[in-house]
């Protein structure tokens, strides 16, 4: 589930899907505009949609479990380490 496996592809993995939510996140943005853009880049990349918002969002609490994103205000915002 966070590391790709035999049955989840490195695209689809948590770690992935995390890493791909930090690449678009260069501004602090509300939650649903990071989904959009997300979505934008993940159909661009492989022309459909192969995350649901479920997995998004248990992306976006393993990136704040990690320290690498913080909430406040109504806006996600990517931590600099």
């Amino acid at each position: 589930m966070i590391l790709p496996s035999k049955h989840i592809s490195p695209e689809r993995s948590l770690l992935g899907v995390g890493s791909r939510v930090l690449a678009i996140l260069d501004r602090p943005e509300t939650v649903s505009t990071v989904w959009d853009r997300f979505q934008a880049a993940d159909r661009a990349h492989s022309g459909s949609t192969a995350v649901t918002f479920d997995w998004f969002v248990l992306a976006l609490d393993m990136l704040y479990a990690m320290g690498r994103v913080d909430f406040s205000e109504g806006r996600v915002r990517r931590i600099e380490q």
